[in-house]
């Protein structure tokens, strides 16, 4: 049962919903004063995967092969859609997906071994497909630097989207990918509100320092763009034309754009997340997200999903077009290129099956 409202400190969600997979859930007592509890802390669990690359077929996604060294994100943003995922290992899609983070420690391991196999066509990789690669314990574990020195030695294209100015610390690796022309970096800004932004994505680098993250990579030659993205209407829509004008003063070269969506246990946790941060326009939200998505706070059906539909969605998509033209940033970044893929030569190539 999901309490009064209380956010832990550096968390985007108030609690922990039940898990839809499960029978048995915890109930809080009537009088549980949220104020009792201490702040809960990160744990850092092992995941015993033994495959790195996941495919998708999903015809509104541009990519079919991800890799997410983590699941679950410190990040801890309210609206993500990738917290229905942690449902899956057991847990909850609220403050635990925040706070039980699986960990990939083979991952450079086991992506060595999966590019090194015949079977793989060199493509497209995705990095954040699901969870942020460059969330904060990502300072210490280096997983996702490690798994980019894999892909640079292979050549491999990659695409990567964060939040994080930490993706700055890899301007090595990501200079080596670009000479040949095999990797781009998105950067997520949905609002320069230093504020809205505390409260919305509580541990994610500031709006300022991803701009700082566009400029650096710009300047190192990095093929760099934007997603203004989820933007949320009544929200946060207002400031598209500021977030694009910013991003090309940065050096961005382009920019893309997501409306929010808010799938089966992301709902309940969002519109909390609303009532405590914004009860006076917490129905106005809401009222715009159902007209956006037929009536419901979400629309799984592939088209709409992304973009919405009715005239919200195309306000929104009118501004976000209009201002991307003003600012001079382009539509879509680079094309990547497998023309340099390599295999290694030497004892990595016994590690394929």
């Amino acid at each position: 049962m999901i309490g009064k409202p209380a956010s832990p400190r550096g968390r985007g969600a108030l609690n922990n919903p039940p898990n839809r997979f499960e029978r048995i859930s915890l109930e809080r007592d009537p009088d549980w004063n949220p104020e009792d509890d201490p702040a809960p802390k990160t744990q850092f669990l092992k995941d015993l995967s033994q495959s790195v690359i996941s495919y998708n077929d999903s015809p509104d996604i541009p990519f079919n092969a991800s890799l997410n060294p983590y699941r679950g994100c410190e990040h801890g943003c309210s609206y993500c859609y990738a917290r229905n995922t942690h449902e899956y290992l057991g847990f909850s899609a609220g403050v635990d997906f925040e706070t039980r983070i699986m960990v990939k420690e083979n991952a450079p391991e086991l992506l060595r071994r999966e590019l090194s196999s015949p079977k793989w066509k060199p493509q497209e990789m995705a990095m954040s497909g699901v969870t942020d690669c460059y969330q904060p314990i990502e300072r210490r574990l280096q997983l996702t630097r490690r798994c980019l020195a894999v892909l640079a030695e292979f050549r491999n294209p990659v695409s990567i989207i964060t939040k994080n100015y930490l993706v700055t610390r890899d301007l090595d690796l990501l200079r080596d990918l670009a000479a040949h022309h095999a990797v781009v970096v998105h950067l997520s800004i949905n609002s320069l509100d230093r504020e809205l932004a505390r409260k919305l994505e509580p541990r994610a680098s500031s709006p300022n320092q991803r701009l700082a993250a566009v400029e650096a990579l710009a300047k190192a030659g990095v093929p760099v763009g934007v997603l203004v993205a989820p933007v949320i209407p009544a929200l946060n829509d207002h400031e598209i034309p500021s977030v694009l004008a910013a991003a090309k003063a940065a050096g961005a070269g382009w920019a893309g754009t997501e409306i929010l969506r808010l799938p089966l246990t992301v709902a309940p946790i969002f519109e909390q997340w609303l009532e405590l941060n914004f009860p006076g326009k917490k129905e106005k939200v809401l009222g715009r997200i159902r007209a956006i998505r037929g009536g419901k706070l979400n629309d799984p059906r592939f088209g709409s999903r992304m973009r919405g539909e009715g005239i919200f969605a195309d306000q929104i998509s009118q501004m976000f077009h209009v201002s991307r033209r003003k600012s001079g940033l382009g539509e879509d970044g680079p094309e990547l290129s497998v023309a340099a893929f390599c295999r290694p030569e030497g004892p990595q190539l016994a590690l394929g099956f």
